[in-house]
């Protein structure tokens, strides 16, 4: 399904990726984060809360091999992406708070990817190797300290670095579908309804819920918007990079299939819900500032 090289490509990508996202950051965001735990809060419920549960509740109603209820239990347990700051920025939502939630989602992620996958993995009485993802995910901090420094010795590089960063996540999700799609064409057909289900539906229904949620809470509809994309765009190519780091041979060819089927359903289902945002009428909301309230 993923070719040596494109698990190469796919690990430089990563690495850039990441990279990106801590060219984005100074200490000075962690000193507001803490100073402001509200939206930190909003972020942990969403990506670690509700995602996972609604993953484990696909996994188990429906009708999927254990590899694929696998892959679905991964992709629900990862932390938001970059991709996510695009949409937000596109459906007029709150920038600063949507890389606040990615970023937040990302370093506590080192604990609590694990801690959600085995709790729930083993309800599903399957085996996951902990030990190879927690090192997986240490080892993709280190350019995100990387991205730090850069930033912090040149703005300019920083800005750069954070761009190519955000980029290389959509080019990700096309370069799948240019290459990918036609050399599994057979897979896609053979593939079952069950596993299309879940792998749209984690985006739809973690879309939804993250904006019900958001709104139970009384949030400005433009923070609410950017808690729905920020709770249903999880990051794809961090999930295949931790199935490719951490199984071998076909049975991680098995597991990625709904990482890979979600990467490329993502795109279209928050496309459409970005679209439905912004043609919603938006004349009696208050314009604020980047707030996280």
């Amino acid at each position: 399904m993923v070719g040596a090289f494109e698990q190469a490509l796919l690990a430089l990508m990563i690495f850039v990726i990441m990279l990106g996202m801590g060219a984005s950051l100074t200490p000075r965001d962690f000193y507001l984060a803490l100073r402001r735990p509200y939206g930190l809060a909003i972020g942990v419920i969403s990506q670690y809360g509700f995602m996972p549960l609604i993953g484990f509740l696909l996994a188990t109603f429906l009708v999927v091999p254990e590899t694929i209820a696998l892959g679905i239990l991964i992709m629900a347990c990862m932390p938001g992406g970059t991709t996510s700051n695009i949409f937000t920025y596109f459906s007029k939502g709150n920038l600063a708070l949507s890389v606040l939630m990615t970023v937040t989602s990302t370093v506590i992620g080192v604990v609590m990817i694990p801690l959600v996958l085995v709790l729930y993995a083993s309800a599903l009485n399957l085996e996951i190797p902990r030990e190879n993802i927690i090192v997986t995910l240490v080892l993709l901090l280190v350019p995100v300290a990387i991205g730090m420094v850069l930033r912090k010795l040149s703005a300019n590089v920083g800005a750069v670095t954070e761009f190519f960063g955000s980029a290389l996540a959509l080019f990700f999700i096309l370069f799948l579908m240019v290459s990918w799609i036609p050399r599994n064409w057979q897979f896609l057909l053979e593939t079952t309804s069950a596993t299309y289900v879940a792998s749209i539906g984690l985006g739809v229904f973690g879309i939804t819920i993250g904006y019900l949620f958001a709104r139970a809470l009384r949030l400005h509809p433009r923070n609410a918007r950017t808690v729905a994309l920020e709770t249903g765009i999880q990051n794809g190519p961090l999930a295949i990079a931790i199935i490719v780091f951490t199984f071998q041979g076909a049975e991680a060819q098995a597991i990625m299939a709904v990482p890979v089927l979600y990467s490329l359903f993502i795109v279209i289902v928050s496309t459409c819900v970005t679209l439905i945002f912004r043609r919603a009428n938006t004349a009696a909301e208050q314009k604020i500032p980047d707030s996280l309230l």
